[in-house]
């Protein structure tokens, strides 16, 4: 057996003491002098590295704080395409917080090109589906808002969801959008969802995926995997059970302690109302009046009309007590029972137009040189969110503005006429302002108008005093000496020009 030297042993461990890069057995300087350089290279590496994580979190807390802005280099260094597959994963980037693209609009594949085709000349096709497309786009400007825009809701909370915009079809299924939790690691992840006027269900389950309560009102999903658990809420459905062509329904949505309410709005589509405004004023407008007893001016009228747009259609409304009969070129009179007033005679006046536009006038009207419909219709076309335009007669720029004040739900709120006052300026039409109310001289939107209406029971008092007075001589003539005469809004029989 081998004798032990105290001495070695004790030698040996104060080599190991040192560290294993200054060992050195039998006297090698060589192995020291590598060792220290082993060592020189693992600092230097070390302090890179912590030097560019230094740099890295800098960098991310200025862009985070808005003191660095890096969009124009990333689209530069970086097609769209890209980016798209970079965000497609982990938490979306915060301008996804704006509209979102929903996954619920279907392409359409109706064939209306090709029954355009069938009817239309070739050399008018294309100019034909240019207006159909300006139209359709003035349409969704005029009835949407951005309120209907889908949002969503970042997570402040951990949860992601959206807070506005989301439609769905009554008794559809539709995919819900942007729903996401964002949470530290842990064990387990789990959500749950609820509704009431639905159900809800996720979309190609697989075997192994922990979800309960498809197709119930109350959903439950849990994962261990953060990134598992979001791809589940991306194909989390809900489809509405009670049908109504308008109506909502509350989602609840709970991680842990965290809870967030959402609403689904439940409607049908509305089939957009389109008009072809044609080439030319003609097929654009189509001019508008009421008569009662005044043939001599509505003549005048209707000549001064055709001095200056002689191609133009007119409809009369007439609820004389004795019609007589008013004919001419592209000019149509519907004639009334007696005395039905202003507001039924443009009723009936409006369900005959069949362009986008019509122009409204009183049957005491002239055209002149400075009357331009054409100017009413660029300012239309300019401003899709306009229903109305009214214009001056003469000198009379007749309009108003209305106040609305709630009262309570016994007396009823107050509602209040304000006289010449104007709202705001429109945003680029140097004299133009909005108001509530325009003299009986105006261009308006067909389908705006006919959603709305006029009120029959609202008639000029003349009118009603008139009957009354017939119905008192027994005879159809008038005793103009009514005491109610006086107090009535007895048209002005000069004609005015416009």
């Amino acid at each position: 057996m081998e004798r032990v030297d105290p001495e070695k042993v004790t030698r040996d461990v104060s080599f190991i003491k040192r560290g294993p890069c200054q060992m050195c057995v039998n006297g090698e300087n060589e192995s020291l002098l590598l060792g220290r350089q082993i060592y020189g290279l693992y600092e230097l590496f070390l302090s890179l590295f912590l030097t560019s994580l230094c740099v890295t979190a800098l960098g991310i807390y200025a862009i985070q704080s808005g003191f660095l802005d890096v969009t124009d280099v990333t689209k530069r260094l970086l097609p769209s395409s890209t980016r798209r597959v970079q965000f497609s994963k982990g938490r979306p980037p915060n301008r996804n917080i704006g509209p979102f693209p929903s996954k619920n609009r279907s392409s359409c594949s109706c064939e209306g090109y090709a029954l355009n085709a069938k009817h239309v000349a070739v050399d008018e096709l294309e100019d034909l589906q240019r207006r159909r497309s300006e139209e359709y786009r003035q349409y969704q400007l005029r009835m949407g808002t951005k309120m209907e825009s889908l949002i969503l809701a970042q997570s402040n909370s951990p949860l992601q969801y959206p807070i506005q915009g989301f439609v769905v079809e009554p008794l559809t299924k539709s995919v819900i959008p942007g729903l996401a939790v964002h949470a530290q690691k842990r064990r387990l992840y789990k959500v749950s969802l609820s509704v009431k006027k639905g159900v809800l269900s996720v979309d190609d389950v697989l075997e192994g995926d922990k979800v309960e309560g498809l197709g119930q009102s109350e959903l439950i999903i849990s994962s261990s995997s953060l990134t598992h658990l979001n791809d589940l809420l991306s194909r989390v459905t809900y489809t509405s059970t009670i049908y109504h062509i308008k109506s909502k329904d509350l989602v609840n949505f709970s991680f842990e302690e965290y809870e967030a309410i959402f609403s689904i709005e439940i409607k049908r589509p509305s089939v957009p109302v389109l008009y072809d405004p044609g080439e030319d004023i003609n097929s654009q407008v189509t001019i508008a009046t009421k008569t009662f007893l005044r043939y001599d001016e509505l003549n005048i009228l209707i000549k001064s009309i055709r001095q200056f747009y002689p191609e133009i259609k007119i409809i009369i409304a007439d609820d004389s007590l004795e019609p007589q009969n008013v004919t001419g070129y592209k000019l149509e009179q519907y004639i009334m029972p007696p005395t039905q007033g202003w507001f039924a005679g443009r009723n009936l006046a409006v369900s005959q137009v069949t362009t986008k536009y019509f122009l409204w006038v009183d049957d005491d009207y002239i055209f002149s040189n400075s009357t331009r419909i054409e100017k009413f219709v660029e300012i239309m076309e300019k401003v899709p969110e306009l229903d109305v335009v009214g214009g001056a007669v003469g000198r009379d720029q007749f309009f108003f503005r209305l106040k609305y004040e709630e009262g309570d739900e016994e007396e009823g709120g107050c509602l209040r006429r304000l006289h010449r006052r104007k709202i705001q300026s429109v945003p680029g039409l140097d004299g133009c302002f909005f108001v509530d109310g325009v003299v009986n001289y105006f261009l308006a939107r067909t389908d705006a108008v006919r959603r709305v209406g006029f009120d029959p029971f609202l008639k000029r008092d003349f009118q009603s005093a008139i009957r009354r007075n017939a119905n008192k001589a027994n005879t159809g003539t008038l005793d103009f000496q009514d005491e109610k005469m006086e107090e009535t809004n007895w048209p002005i029989i000069t004609s005015r020009t416009i």
